[in-house]
């Protein structure tokens, strides 16, 4: 039985709507979540939305982006942030049904943010469904494997996936 689960979904803001909706559905059913997912808050007058991960199991927010002006044109994603959420959400690991990453993006892919969550997780013996960004679809199968396996983005699919690998709160 795969413990390591991946989508990809086309769209900005498309994997991290989905993922969020399939937190919040899965905490109402009772399982015990760790991870974090993302919400994209969108700003007058500025391009780029801030993005905003919640911490599973409780939803706690950390900003993870960074203001670089009306001008700036480049990455506005806060890396120290989102290293310390990271670290974060590994400290809530224990006790955990199912993690969720809402990203294995360029960081992960360069061993960093959530890349070392995912990995303890599944020493664990917890499953992980993470969001691949098409960039790192190289990395990411460099660093899954054979381990993982691709389901439609589909949130019927993914909560059947979840609840089968999960363990509820009794």
């Amino acid at each position: 039985m795969t413990m390591l689960a991946a989508i990809t979904l086309d769209g900005r803001g498309a994997a991290d709507r989905l993922l969020f909706a399939l937190a919040g559905r899965l905490r109402s059913d009772g399982l015990r979540l760790a991870g974090a997912v993302q919400e994209n808050r969108e700003k007058p007058g500025r391009d780029k939305p801030d993005m905003v991960l919640h911490l599973l199991p409780d939803m706690e927010q950390r900003l993870i982006t960074q203001n670089l002006g009306p001008l700036a044109g480049g990455c506005t994603l806060d890396v120290t942030a989102l290293e310390m959420v990271a670290a974060e959400a590994e400290q809530r690991l224990n006790g955990a049904d199912l993690v969720i990453v809402n990203k294995f993006g360029k960081r992960e892919a360069e061993g960093r943010g959530f890349r070392d969550l995912v990995g303890h997780a599944l020493q664990a013996g917890i499953p992980v469904l993470v969001a691949v960004g098409a960039s790192a679809h190289a990395p990411f199968e460099a660093f899954a494997g054979v381990l993982v396996t691709w389901l439609p983005a589909e949130e019927d699919a993914l909560t059947d996936w979840a609840r089968s690998r999960a363990n509820p709160v009794k």
